[in-house]
């Protein structure tokens, strides 16, 4: 391992928590859209995250064979998804130039699977996440700090 892959690793981690924190952002700006240009209210996003699987495979002399899975090399976004899985809600509101017309929904305005309470637990997580990696960038900075001030004596 390299004396910068645990800044490296954390870098990556910060760059998919800020994706993650922009593509809540957006979930939270459309939380009343009901128009589209697909067609149909706005649809609730989330980021597909995984772990990176590239480098030299480092093997820990501590570890059983089929427990070491070798150090991490980060995290890398896959894509950005549109969650279909959820039911849109349905809110009665038949003066909404959105309202369902005919049928047993009508006068129910189809509205975003976009839930506040989750997009803000979501928002906070990667808050944290953040800033965990930052303060690996930190330490390892110091530590590195402090290696450079021990060879320098």
């Amino acid at each position: 391992m390299g004396i910068l892959n645990s800044i490296n690793i954390a870098a990556t981690g910060m760059s998919a928590q800020r994706l993650r924190s922009d593509v809540i952002a957006d979930n939270i700006a459309n939380v009343s859209t009901t128009r589209t240009p697909e067609g149909g209210p706005y649809r609730r996003s989330r980021v597909v995250l995984e772990t990176k699987a590239e480098g030299p495979s480092w093997r820990s002399p501590f570890l059983p064979d089929m427990l070491d899975s070798g150090p991490g090399q980060g995290v890398r976004v896959v894509g950005i998804e549109k969650d279909v899985a959820t039911e849109n809600r349905l809110v009665y509101d038949p003066t909404h130039p959105d309202a369902i017309t005919a049928g047993p929904n009508e006068g129910y305005v189809e509205m975003p699977n976009v839930d506040i309470v989750t997009e803000m637990t979501d928002m906070i997580a990667a808050s944290r996440a953040y800033e965990a990696n930052a303060s690996i960038i930190d330490g390892a900075k110091t530590m590195f700090q402090r290696a450079l001030d021990i060879g320098g004596r």
